[in-house]
């Protein structure tokens, strides 16, 4: 087999099965965090979106770090430190005794882990680059297809096993995958040491460069949206009045109908951003996810949920290909992974501002209203997409 498909396919596997673990255990977070005593609703959703945005507190400031290094020393290594770092991040929440020791290891969770970030770097500089929209959409829908498996497996674990015990078989699952690196990727375009740029150099390349400006800020956007959403979905389908001994497992198969057709438009439609450009696949991913999270706040039969999860799985499956793929193909070889390193703290800091906010705004004015905000922003992309992206871009 060629090498760089085959490192496709390893990466595949690896990140499907360290998505669905990783992806089991957010549904029932804020359920967690009750057990461990906060019961009152409004401080249940306040520490539901810290807690959320606890990895990314640390992970924005490390993230360009690690990928800087992996220039350096090779983005296999960088790779297999993430898996490794994410599976005892995991084993270590299974133990944790109040909110505040689950708030910390969630916050070291951040700084040993970024398997995202680091596999579509290694995939990115190994694959050639007229294929880099096709391999970045399979490794986005192998992340994705692990959200389909992992959210209702893990609703069903923790009603069969408990909530702890599901962080421990995740951390086992997801240190298989590091096994799995390990042994069959081949890195084929190893990094030049001495071409490794400072962390200052790669982050003056993102702000002075157009495109990539751009792209850092519309991950920011699509991050915070998304996030605004997630932290609090349980206790907004909640309000469908699902009976208590259900909910963590109605949630996760509404987390799986999003993930299945965000898998489907990854795969599918991922590959034909190399052909037709990113500024269409952008403005249409980006209003149609907008749209879909509008009609959220405003539906209020639980039935209608399933088609719309249905149709921003579909829409927004192709919005962080698209990015990534417009990023791969600006960035020379030998500083994708610092760049994408960049790249990836503009999407912890929407997703650390997008959950820190949704419990906050929740609070103060329902669970209905983080999906209106995160619409409108959603929307707001395609719009700059559409006037300030060139067709030939």
């Amino acid at each position: 087999m060629i090498p760089w498909k085959r490192n496709l396919g390893v990466v595949w596997i690896s990140q499907f099965f360290a998505m669905a673990g990783m992806s089991s255990v957010v549904p029932f977070l804020p359920l967690y965090i009750r057990e461990l005593g906060v019961t009152r609703p409004e401080q249940t959703a306040f520490w539901s979106g810290l807690v959320f945005a606890a990895p990314f507190m640390v992970s924005f400031f490390v993230a360009p770090v690690w990928g800087s290094l992996g220039d350096k020393y090779g983005r296999k290594l960088m790779t297999i430190r993430a898996v490794f770092g994410l599976a005892a991040a995991q084993l270590l929440v299974g133990f944790a005794g109040d909110v505040y020791q689950l708030f910390f290891f969630r916050m070291l969770q951040g700084a040993l882990s970024g398997f995202y970030p680091a596999a579509i770097a290694l995939v990115a500089s190994n694959t050639p680059r007229e294929r880099n929209g096709y391999a970045i959409g399979m490794v986005q829908s192998a992340a994705t297809a692990g959200n389909i498996v992992g959210p209702l497996v893990g609703g069903s674990l923790a009603d069969a096993f408990g909530f702890r015990n599901v962080f421990f078989i995740v951390g086992g699952l997801i240190l298989l995958t590091g096994v799995l690196v390990a042994w069959l990727v081949e890195e084929i375009n190893k990094p030049k040491k001495e071409r490794a740029e400072t962390l200052v150099q790669n982050w003056k390349t993102v702000l002075s460069t157009r495109q990539l400006r751009m792209a850092a800020l519309f991950t920011l956007a699509g991050a915070f949206s998304v996030s605004l959403a997630r932290p609090v979905f349980v206790l907004y389908v909640e309000t469908f009045d699902v009976a208590k001994s259900s909910l963590a497992i109605v949630t996760g198969a509404l987390y799986s109908v999003t993930g299945v057709f965000t898998a489907l438009s990854s795969a599918w439609l991922g590959r034909s951003v190399d052909k037709r450009g990113v500024r269409n696949a952008i403005v249409l991913a980006a209003g149609g996810t907008g749209a879909m999270y509008v009609l959220h706040s405003v539906v209020y039969d639980l039935y209608l949920l399933a088609p719309l999860r249905a149709a921003i799985g579909f829409a927004y499956g192709v919005l962080p290909v698209a990015i990534y793929a417009w990023i791969g193909k600006s960035v020379e070889d030998e500083r994708k992974g610092a760049i994408f390193g960049v790249t990836s703290s503009f999407q912890i800091l929407g997703i650390m501002l997008g959950s820190v906010a949704s419990g906050s705004i929740a609070s103060a004015a329902g669970f209905r209203f983080p999906f209106a905000l995160a619409g409108v922003t959603l929307i707001g992309v395609a719009v700059v997409a559409f006037f300030r992206v060139f067709k030939n871009e």
